[in-house]
């Protein structure tokens, strides 16, 4: 882990990817603390590729968009942060499993501290939306108010959404990720949702730590 300063390119991307994405524009509804970037093992990097070169092969006759790069976006998880992760320059991962669901997710990858869901890992495109569902997060959340959300490369291969009947039984398990809550996907956009089954399909890139500002 190292932290983004003020001056980092690339801390300004991810605060704008953040905050652009938070929906509640009418107010200053959150604060940046500050951003981390995930410096993943090579061996994590690798399974990610190799998931990622499985799906193309796969999709291959099936799905263009997939077929090509494997269908990747850049989604959003919340997590609960029990740890003092990048406060006054600490980077190092603490061991509370139990707790930090950040550092467990860097760690371990994000099953099962990613929370169980019948459908997967469940990552979304916006922020608000991350922090809406974060409420579990949030009970475990470091002393401050902080609370914690990764931003993450995501290969969604191919999605299996609300109107595909997926009734032939020869289509189970033809489908990576499974899009969640119509009510979601009306107010924050399309695709808000989405259910991840393989862990190894996620990558965190990044660890935005904030705080949300009193109405």
């Amino acid at each position: 882990m190292s932290e983004l300063g003020p001056e980092d390119s690339g801390r300004n991307i991810v605060e704008i990817i953040f905050k652009s994405s938070w929906q509640k524009r009418d107010r200053p509804i959150c604060q940046i603390d500050r951003i981390l970037k995930v410096h993943n093992a090579a061996r994590t990097v690798a399974r990610f590729e190799a998931y990622r070169d499985a799906v193309r092969t796969r999709c291959r006759a099936t799905a263009a968009r997939a077929a090509a790069d494997g269908n990747e976006l850049l989604r959003f998880h919340p997590a609960a942060l029990a740890c003092p992760l990048g406060l006054n320059g600490a980077t190092s991962l603490c061991d509370d499993d139990d707790s930090c669901g950040v550092c467990a997710a860097i760690r371990h990858g994000f099953a099962p501290w990613a929370g169980a869901h019948p459908l997967g890992v469940r990552t979304t495109a916006s922020s608000g939306r991350a922090h809406d569902c974060g409420a579990a997060a949030a009970a475990a959340q470091q002393a401050g108010g902080c609370r914690a959300m990764l931003v993450c490369r995501v290969i969604a291969g191919r999605v299996r959404r609300n109107d595909d009947d997926g009734g032939a039984e020869e289509e189970e398990g033809a489908f990576d990720s499974v899009a969640g809550d119509e009510a979601a996907s009306s107010v924050y956009g399309n695709l808000e949702e989405l259910f991840v089954a393989n862990p190894r399909a996620i990558l965190p890139c990044f660890v935005v730590i904030y705080r949300v500002v009193p109405e």
